[in-house]
C-alpha cells in the first residue's frame, strides 16, 4: 500500500493537514465503493461540512494530484490517491476486524473506535495485524479489506429479493455504517450478519417493511434497512 503523505501543499505555500488529505479520499472510495456517483453535495453530506468547505478542499487535492474532477461536477480518484484511500480504508477495516473479533466490541464502537485509531497506524503494524488475525478478506461487517480477494459472488440488496428467497448475508452496507450505527447495532441483535442464512418472508409486516427470516425468528425490516443489507442467493 502507498505511503501517507506528511502533508499536501497548496499554491499559496500553506498546506492541506495529511488527517484532511485522508479523510476525503477515504470518504470518496466509500461512496464509490457503494455505486455512487461522487459528487460535492454528497461528500459535504457524508462529512456534515458546508458545500464551500468541500469544494474549496476538492480544488486543492485535485490540484495535488490526488482526485480528479468532470465537467459534471463528479469525482475520482487519481492512481495514487486511489492507492492511498486504499491504505486508509485497509487500516480502518483490519482495526474494526481486531476490535470485534480480538476485544468483542459491538460493530457500532468498533468502527468508532477504529476511526481514532487508525490515523496513527503505520503500515508495517498493519501488516502484522492483518497476519495475525489470519489475513481477513473483510472487515466484520463484511465489506472487502483492499488488497484482499473478494469472497463471494453477486449479491443482492434484501430489498430486492422475491418473497420466498433463500439467502446468504455477506455484507451490511457503509452508508449503514456511516449514516446509522445505531441500525448496526439492530442488524447485530436480529443475528443479520456476514454468513446469516435467511429466507424472505411471504407478504410482509406491512406498507414500506419487509418479513425476513434468520436463525428460525422472523424480523421486519423496513425497506431502507433493507437496501443496506446485501445477500448472495442460495
Amino acid at each position: 500500500m502507498g505511503e501517507r503523505p506528511a502533508s499536501v501543499k497548496e499554491d499559496d505555500g500553506r498546506k492541506l493537514r495529511r488527517e484532511t488529505v485522508e479523510h476525503y479520499l477515504e470518504t470518496i472510495f466509500y461512496i464509490a465503493h457503494e455505486g455512487e456517483v461522487v459528487r460535492p453535495g454528497r461528500i459535504a453530506e457524508w462529512q456534515g461540512v458546508s458545500a464551500p468547505t468541500v469544494s474549496t478542499t476538492l480544488s486543492r487535492l485535485e490540484h495535488d494530484g490526488w482526485i480528479s474532477m468532470a465537467k459534471d461536477r463528479s469525482v475520482t480518484t487519481t492512481e495514487q490517491g486511489e492507492q492511498l484511500a486504499s491504505s486508509v480504508v485497509r487500516h480502518h477495516r483490519l482495526l474494526e476486524r481486531w476490535l470485534t473479533d480480538s476485544l468483542g466490541l459491538d460493530w457500532a464502537s468498533a468502527d468508532e473506535e477504529a476511526q481514532r485509531l487508525a490515523p496513527g497506524l503505520t503500515e508495517e503494524v498493519a501488516d502484522r495485524l492483518a497476519a495475525h488475525l489470519g489475513d481477513p478478506s473483510t472487515c466484520p461487517h463484511g465489506n472487502v479489506i483492499p488488497g484482499r480477494p473478494i469472497p463471494y459472488g453477486d449479491l443482492f440488496a434484501l430489498a430486492d429479493l422475491e418473497p420466498g428467497a433463500t439467502a446468504t448475508v455477506r455484507r451490511i452496507s457503509e452508508v449503514a455504517e456511516h449514516d446509522a450505527p445505531q441500525v448496526l447495532r439492530q442488524l447485530e441483535s436480529f443475528g443479520l450478519v456476514p454468513g446469516a442464512d435467511v429466507t424472505i418472508g411471504d407478504g410482509g409486516p406491512g406498507l414500506g417493511a419487509i418479513a425476513v427470516i434468520v436463525g428460525g425468528e422472523t424480523v421486519a425490516l423496513g425497506l431502507d434497512v433493507a437496501q443496506l443489507v446485501w445477500a448472495e442467493p442460495a
